[in-house]
Order: C-alpha cells, then structure tokens, then sequence
C-alpha cells in the first residue's frame, strides 16, 4: 500500500497544503520516512490524517465557486469503532461547508472494507448540503453493498456509471460535470 499515491496529476490546478481554508494548510509532508499506516500496512506519505486510524484521504480538488470537492480514500472506512464518518464530517467536512462546498466526490477504488454504525452523520452531511449532492466513485462492490446494506446509499450517490468512471483522463471540471449530469438524470 505504500506504493499507492493520492493523484496528483492536478496539482497544477489544487495542493490543499497550499489552499489557506484547507484543513491541510500549510501541511508539511515528508518523503522519505512512511509515517501513516493502516494495520501493519504502511501508507504513501502524501496521504492526510483527520483522526482515523484506519482510513486516510486527500483532497485532489476544491472549486469554491461551484462548490465541489473531490475527495480520494484509501484503507478501512470504519463508522462501527471508529465512527470516521463522524470524524471526517467535523474535521473536513464542515471546514468545507462553511466555505460554500455542497457537493462532494468521493473516490473510493482504495477503500477496502466498510463497517457501519448508525447513519445519523450521513443523514446529517447530506441535509445540510441543502442544494448539493455526495457522490461515490468506483467504490469496491463489496463496499458498496455494504453501504446498502446500511441504507447508508440513501445519502451517498452510487451505482451505475458511477462505479466505473475513468475520471482520471478527465480534467476537474469535466469530472465534476460528468457526474453531476448522471446526478440529474437520475433525479429526472
């Protein structure tokens, strides 16, 4: 797993080290020594702590003027001991809210298992982004059942071309907007 980087192929157009109402503003990263691990496996340095032990991120883009982030994951989404999604809801999320962010992109291929808890968090971040949306992007089968099962994709967009998007030939812009027009044609 230490082999597996965020994606950086947008960091001409984003680095939330250097966006001043990022969470990681002003993060320093260190290359050479592996100082994040979930399990006994050790993890990319790139990748940002919100308080999981489990479960890493990165935030690869943020538009403010549209209002939409994307956010990548890798390891294990754990609501069940470690409540993240509370965590990450307090931590990032809300930072996020409070600067106009309501719709969120999440890139979940690296996220290996989920184990749930309650949905109060989900049901919580979903109704406050009012006007907005949370999407999952090509999250591991199993996982998304697992979200299902939970009726935790009541709140989280998946499914359908959303579980198979090449978002990485895309630039952010073209990402954002191939999702949210699979969005509204599921709302129409």
């Amino acid at each position: 797993m230490h082999e597996i980087e965020p994606y950086y192929r947008w960091r001409d157009d984003y680095i939330a080290a250097e966006d001043e109402n990022s969470p990681f503003y002003a993060t320093q990263y260190n290359e050479f020594e592996f100082d994040k691990q979930v399990y006994n496996y050790l993890l990319h340095p790139q990748w940002d702590s919100f308080g999981s032990n489990t479960l890493y991120l990165k935030v690869i883009f943020v538009d403010y003027d549209r209002g939409y982030a994307v956010i990548e994951f890798i390891g294990e989404w754990n609501d069940a001991i470690n409540n993240d999604v509370m965590l990450m809801k307090r931590e990032l999320i809300d930072l996020m809210m409070d600067q106009g962010v309501n719709k969120f992109l999440l890139i979940g291929e690296n996220v290996l298992n989920f184990h749930a808890s309650d949905d109060c968090y989900y049901e919580e971040w979903f109704q406050e982004a009012e006007d907005g949306w949370i999407a999952g992007i090509n999250f591991r089968e199993h996982v998304i059942q697992e979200f299902k099962r939970s009726n935790i994709d009541y709140y989280i967009n998946f499914g359908g071309a959303l579980d198979e998007l090449n978002w990485r030939s895309l630039r952010p812009l073209q990402f954002f907007k191939l999702v949210e027009e699979q969005l509204t044609r599921r709302l129409n």
